[in-house]
């Protein structure tokens, strides 16, 4: 059984196709976990069904809330006026779905330091209490792949190495046809500042059509460390700048 916590460095950087490219590989029953789901209403698909949809297989899908406006949770919560999320909660929810699930994915919202209720907790503190129920999270980290992307992937790194958090590594959550010169600088660059490895670089747009494509692109763009063939070595040779 493996907890896997996926966080990025900011909003809108690929954390629920990675999620899903790392669902799709995996063998054995896989549930995805969103904590706290934002920017949609009641009868519209979130992230979790996103994740479902990508991989086109039977997952265990599960939500503790949903607010409607696209705000961190503590705040899309308040101006709802709905309960949010707590550390203990969302723990007890990943341990009872690693009783039966060899995979439990947990899908964060935006950053790792984005609030979830009203006293200040965050993804990070939801990891440290699967931990304290026994369990043995990691955390994957999603990135940019351009400008920007090394501080607040060193930023994200030091944050879980303070808080004791393991992390598992670092994937590109969308990289281009045609990468510039920071992007193909930041290949060699980006495990350097996560102190982690890099393990892998999906291309953008590999969302269009789910299914076997879907599974095709995730096993071409992640190690095999998540369950696919990418190569961080070739792949960063073939871009090497000149």
């Amino acid at each position: 059984m493996t907890v896997l916590f996926v966080t990025g460095t900011g909003t809108e950087v690929g954390k629920t196709v990675v999620t899903a490219a790392v669902a799709a590989l995996a063998t054995g029953p896989v549930a995805v976990l969103k904590p706290g789901q934002t920017g949609v209403g009641p009868a519209e698909p979130g992230d979790a069904g996103e994740v479902a949809r990508l991989t086109g297989r039977d997952l265990t899908l599960r939500e503790l809330a949903r607010y409607p406006e696209p705000l961190a949770p503590d705040t899309a919560a308040r101006r709802a006026g709905l309960p949010t999320v707590r550390p203990q909660q969302a723990a007890e929810a990943v341990a009872e779905l690693a009783k039966d699930h060899d995979l439990v994915l947990v899908e964060g919202a935006g950053g790792l330091l984005v609030r979830y209720d009203e006293d200040g907790h965050t993804l990070a503190d939801m990891a440290i209490a699967a931990a304290g129920l026994g369990l043995e999270p990691s955390v994957l980290v999603v990135a940019t792949a351009g400008l920007g992307t090394l501080n607040t992937t060193a930023l994200t790194a030091e944050a879980l190495a303070a808080r004791g958090l393991p992390l598992h590594g670092v994937v590109i959550g969308a990289w281009p046809r045609e990468p510039d010169l920071a992007m193909r600088c930041n290949l060699a660059d980006l495990p350097v500042a996560a102190g982690a490895p890099l393990l892998g670089a999906l291309p953008a747009g590999c969302t269009a059509t789910g299914g076997d494509p879907f599974v095709t692109a995730a096993r071409t763009s992640l190690a095999p460390a998540l369950g696919g063939t990418w190569d961080a070595a070739a792949f960063t040779a073939a871009h090497t700048a000149p």
